[in-house]
């Protein structure tokens, strides 16, 4: 069972986004700030992070640079989950280290797919 961070300040998003991997066989541990999240990528050691770009005290773009500089995880796929959908958003996404983007509200079914083709990439399914 491979286990997914799930790095959300919004109570609903991260309450729903939870309940439905866990659904699908995911174990999920949920952070609510990218400094709460960097420790738990650390501390957990996960197979995938879900990144929510707009969160406090570090934003998911500083927590993704932050993951790619570090040798020890910089392979963790991570999935940026953004209400951003500005022209150039999924750009600096990718850029900052984001494997891949997903605009908000949630695509559960396209996000799915996203999560399973990193894991299988990764070795972690």
């Amino acid at each position: 069972m491979a286990t997914i961070l799930l790095i959300e300040d919004n109570d609903l998003n991260r309450d729903l986004i939870a309940r439905r991997l866990s659904r699908h066989g995911f174990q999920v541990l949920t952070a609510v700030d990218g400094a709460q999240g960097i420790e738990l990528v650390w501390a957990a050691r996960p197979d995938l992070v879900l990144l929510d770009m707009g969160l406090p005290k570090l934003d998911g773009w500083q927590v993704a640079e932050q993951i790619r500089a570090a040798p020890e995880v910089r392979a963790l796929p991570v999935i940026a989950l953004t209400a951003h959908a500005i022209a150039g958003d999924r750009e600096k996404a990718l850029a900052s280290g984001c494997d891949d983007y997903e605009t908000k509200p949630v695509n559960f079914p396209r996000l799915l797919e996203k999560i399973h083709t990193l894991l299988e990439r990764k070795g972690s399914r």
